[in-house]
């Protein structure tokens, strides 16, 4: 069998395979991605946050990314009953990026690997991985090539960013579910000739749809807007028919959307997934690391996986280089403990989204101005800033906040 070596080989060309990929590059080393899938290929995860911007600026993307004109984004807007919360990341506490892209995923990550390959790293498409060894930190990767063929690369670290296809975790058994409760989302892409009437199309628009419902609606720069349910699944069982079918019912339910997408063109016949929340033991082992929805798919609520997959691949490529430079590195305190920062901080976000807490904070008649900096800040992305306290101690933080404004609200009764 035929053999092939490189330092680095990375797992996945999407945004953590790529962003990892171009930081051990840079510093001199030869790197190798295989990719299972042939680009473009449709993801969602289409709403950027700011924090992003610091990644993508780092492996040097950012300019690749101007240039196809995506839409730029601005804030997030939150709507209920009628009510409207607007967070605009220029207002937030934390010093950073004040804005990103929300983008149709198969130009975003054709760009971003088209860009690597341009800087001399080769991306091998429709290249699935069979099997692995490790032999200490250097391994022997098996790979299947799109004529059926393999071959074998060696490598003195991997680095997982193969996102849903979490390659190192099925292959050594390291998958656990995750806390939180499994979910469904029913979405589509839609011609939006309206995509102008409600103040769009320079945010995310996220409506509450029921109490543990919600719509996302992203508009692209292309004229298309993305358009989704999520729920748990008896949400979904109350609707029959065809996925349009399913749909085109609930969009007529929701007051909200129904004159702009009553009568919308669907680019694609409505798509469905569901129990996308895993995540693992531990983010890394002698000679890989694991990056983005490998290590852990939260909810899309807040627009986290992307700003998760390349802050922990802009970390992992980092600390990848300092280990091939003979640096000493403490993969638990340095990797683990730093992406479970922002992970966890994150999912005190949506816990506190889908009990209601976050509804009673922006749906308040009076809000803190300071505290709605704070918040905006981990909306935007800024999820490791111990400064914030609505980051450092979120969940007292969050319920202290909710009281407070019960009271408020009683005592003005």
């Amino acid at each position: 069998m035929y053999t092939e070596q490189t330092d680095v080989l990375v797992i996945g060309a999407g945004p953590a395979g790529t962003v990892a990929a171009s930081l051990v590059h840079q510093a001199g080393y030869r790197v190798k991605v295989v990719e299972k899938q042939k680009f473009p290929r449709f993801v969602i995860g289409e709403s950027l946050l700011p924090r992003c911007m610091e990644a993508l600026e780092a492996a040097g993307f950012l300019e690749a990314v101007k240039q196809q004109g995506f839409q730029e984004k601005f804030g997030a807007k939150f709507v209920r009953d009628g009510k409207v919360c607007d967070y605009i990341f220029s207002d937030a506490f934390t010093p950073g990026w004040t804005w990103t892209w929300q983008v149709p995923r198969g130009n975003f990550d054709k760009t971003l690997a088209d860009t690597l390959a341009g800087m001399g790293v080769p991306v091998e498409y429709e290249t699935g991985v069979t099997g692995i060894v490790f032999n200490g930190s250097n391994s022997v990767t098996t790979v299947e090539m799109p004529d059926g063929a393999s071959k074998q690369i060696e490598a003195r670290f991997i680095i997982d960013g193969s996102g849903y296809g979490r390659v190192i975790p099925r292959l050594f058994n390291l998958d656990r579910p995750s806390s939180l409760p499994p979910r469904k989302t029913l979405f589509a892409h839609a011609q939006d000739p309206n995509r102008f009437s409600d103040g769009e199309p320079n945010r995310i628009t996220i409506i509450v749809h029921e109490p543990t419902t919600w719509i996302w609606v992203i508009p692209f720069s292309s004229g298309v807007t993305s358009v989704g349910y999520v729920g748990d699944s008896e949400f979904f069982q109350k609707y029959d028919g065809t996925p349009d079918q399913q749909l085109r019912a609930m969009i007529e339910a929701e007051p909200h959307i129904r004159e702009r997408f009553r009568d919308a063109e669907f680019l694609f016949e409505p798509r469905t997934i569901e129990g996308w929340s895993t995540t693992t033991d531990k983010f890394y082992g002698e000679g890989f690391v694991l990056t983005g929805n490998v290590t852990e798919f939260l909810d899309p609520v807040f627009s986290s996986g992307v700003t998760l997959a390349v802050a922990s691949s802009q970390r992992a490529g980092e600390l990848v280089v300092r280990t091939l430079n003979g640096e000493a590195v403490d993969w638990d305190r340095d990797y683990m403990q730093y992406m479970m920062q922002g992970v966890d901080t994150f999912r005190s976000y949506v816990n506190s989204w889908y009990d209601g807490t976050l509804g009673t904070i922006f749906f308040a008649e009076r809000q803190d101005p300071e505290i709605k900096r704070q918040i905006c800040s981990v909306l935007a992305g800024y999820v490791w800033d111990l400064d914030n306290p609505y980051v450092n101690n979120p969940d007292a933080n969050l319920k202290r906040l909710e009281r407070l404004i019960k009271l408020e609200h009683a005592i003005h009764q």
